[in-house]
């Protein structure tokens, strides 16, 4: 997102030295910054950590003629669309 250390603690409300030490390793966030920063930057928290995830789509706020596109063009993409 291009936040600089400072902008981001800012943002997490801790000091830019925090952040600092959690890029190079010297300490880690608590789970409760993991999920902050998963919300801020659009990912998960697996993501962060460099955990392997399956790539996810939010159906969240879609009605269910929007959720049955989604999955028919899942469908279609991965192959599994009967001709």
């Amino acid at each position: 997102m291009g936040l600089s250390q400072a902008a981001l603690a800012r943002k997490l409300g801790v000091t830019r030295a925090s952040v600092n030490a959690w890029e190079m390793e010297l300490s880690s966030p608590t789970a409760v910054y993991l999920v902050e920063m998963a919300q801020l930057f659009h990912t998960t928290t697996d993501d962060i950590l460099g955990l392997e995830s399956e790539e996810k789509i939010s159906l969240r706020g879609m009605n269910e003629q929007e959720k049955r596109l989604v999955y028919d063009l899942v469908d279609y993409i991965s192959g599994h669309h009967k001709p």
